[in-house]
């Protein structure tokens, strides 16, 4: 069985380019008065578990190279792994994919961050870069306006290049974040079972060093068994039903054997 593969990633986007009679906060701008349509400037990503952090660029403002490439990626992934991703960069992928008509899977298996920050923990920002720098993980780079127009208007290689190390810092970044908070939220895939064991085994390491823990009710009253892996420390929970069945099944195997 091969390993379980887990992507980080995390995208640059160019603003719109549009016609405005003046400037201020509060102003209403149709979408006719886009001159150049938002698009994907850089995607940089990671493996789990790798140190090398890899990127794609835009060719002159042209983002469907750098799509074609990275869906080759991403559709090989059994995870993918972003902060605020689910609402902003599979939605930006997702949307450039349609318009150049690249072929994408319509329901990746998906880990957002920033919504685990939200359901699991009460931050004072909820922010990758306050988080990272209160886990100890780090700051995020320093960048400005500046460098989206050096880039957007100048076609600047070295503001491309600054903005790339920008974009992999992030993706660093989210790798720590996440590992952090893993142990202290629900998992996403079993990848126990993901690995050819039971339910029963560990969903993040595949371990069946275990040990149940209590269990818990449900206010319907279903009963579960709160499981930890010895291994890595992952808490987990199975249904009474499975467990036992589980269980009566390697008491058989064991006896026939």
């Amino acid at each position: 069985m091969r390993r379980f593969k887990r992507l980080f990633f995390d995208i640059e986007t160019s603003p719109n380019i549009m016609f405005a009679w003046t400037a201020g906060y509060k102003l209403n701008l149709p979408p006719e008065n886009i001159i150049k349509e938002r698009a994907i400037m850089c995607i940089c990503y990671k493996w789990e578990g790798d140190k090398q952090v890899h990127s794609l660029e835009w060719k002159k403002g042209d983002d469907k190279k750098l799509l074609v490439d990275f869906m080759k990626i991403m559709n090989k992934a059994d995870e993918v792994i972003g902060h605020n991703s689910d609402n902003f960069d599979i939605k930006w992928v997702r949307t450039r994919c349609l318009y150049h008509g690249i072929p994408a899977i319509p329901d990746y298996s998906t880990v957002d961050t920033y919504k685990l920050a939200k359901k699991y923990f009460r931050f004072n920002s909820n922010k990758l870069d306050y988080i990272s720098s209160f886990l100890g993980g780090g700051h995020k780079l320093h960048t400005g306006f500046a460098l989206w127009k050096s880039i957007v208007l100048d076609n600047d290689i070295k503001a491309m290049k600054k903005m790339v190390t920008y974009c992999k810092k992030d993706v660093v970044l989210q790798e720590k974040v996440y590992q952090r908070m893993k142990e202290y939220t629900n998992h996403k895939t079993h990848i126990g079972v993901h690995g050819g064991n039971d339910k029963a085994s560990c969903p993040e390491c595949e371990s069946e060093n275990i040990q149940k823990k209590g269990i818990r009710v449900t206010a319907a009253g279903s009963k579960f068994h709160r499981l930890n892996c010895l291994d890595c420390g992952k808490w987990y929970q199975v249904a009474f039903s499975t467990y036992n069945k589980l269980i009566r099944t390697k008491e058989n195997l064991i006896k026939w054997i």
